[in-house]
């Protein structure tokens, strides 16, 4: 109760965060119940993926509000899988950057490792830092299209949904997309930074520097 007390208040994240938000539950809407994610649904919290360092940044700022025992918690499992990952590729323990990394590399890595769960899950099938996971984890459970078909987003959506997301969320979706690089862009220029992304367990490992996330 003590470290609950002391811990500072957890600041809001970016506009871009909370505007992704506000998308996916309107668009979660428009879909009528075709979009399963609902508490404790933790199907799309397995494995690892890319997220950039503005993700990284906000992770960063919601583990630094967490009551010390909870963050070290999840810390310590970022480094273990961490430290999993780079003995199999041993390339990561020169960066943890993918800039150089194709997507057949990425794919290789995901697939040696389907079966880590996010460090921040929790056992009840929650998010140990919600208010701060990364915008694919935002955006995740809509159905996506491919060549006009619309596809399941996750293991737990098999079905081909029967609505197709009205054309004006795409659009949306895709002007969320160019912020994000701008956002990212902005970021490496106010702080020096270089990359653009990392695996997801490196997003809750201690950083270096962690003036350049504060």
């Amino acid at each position: 109760m003590v470290d609950r007390l002391h811990a500072p208040a957890p600041p809001d994240p970016p506009p871009l965060y909370r505007k992704t938000d506000h998308w996916f539950q309107r668009a979660s809407a428009t879909l009528l119940g075709e979009v399963p994610c609902k508490p404790g649904c933790s199907s799309c919290c397995i494995g690892p993926f890319p997220i950039t360092l503005l993700d990284v940044q906000t992770l960063q700022q919601g583990l630094a509000c967490l009551p010390p025992d909870h963050r070290h918690r999840i810390e310590q499992r970022a480094i273990e899988q961490t430290m999993a990952m780079e003995t199999s590729f041993p390339q990561l323990t020169k960066t943890d950057l993918l800039d150089t990394w194709s997507d057949q590399e990425i794919d290789k890595l995901a697939t040696a490792f389907h079966h880590l769960p996010c460090p921040a899950l929790e056992a009840d099938g929650r998010c140990g830092v919600y208010q701060h996971r990364p915008l694919a984890c935002r955006s995740m459970g809509i159905p996506t299209e491919e060549q006009g078909t619309a596809h399941g987003a996750c293991d737990v959506q098999t079905f081909i949904p029967i609505l197709r997301l009205p054309a004006a969320f795409r659009e949306e979706q895709d002007r969320l997309a160019q912020e994000e690089v701008a956002s990212l862009d902005a970021l490496r220029q106010t702080t020096g930074l270089t990359g653009e992304e990392v695996f997801l367990p490196y997003g809750f490992v201690p950083r270096d520097k962690p003036g350049l996330f504060g």
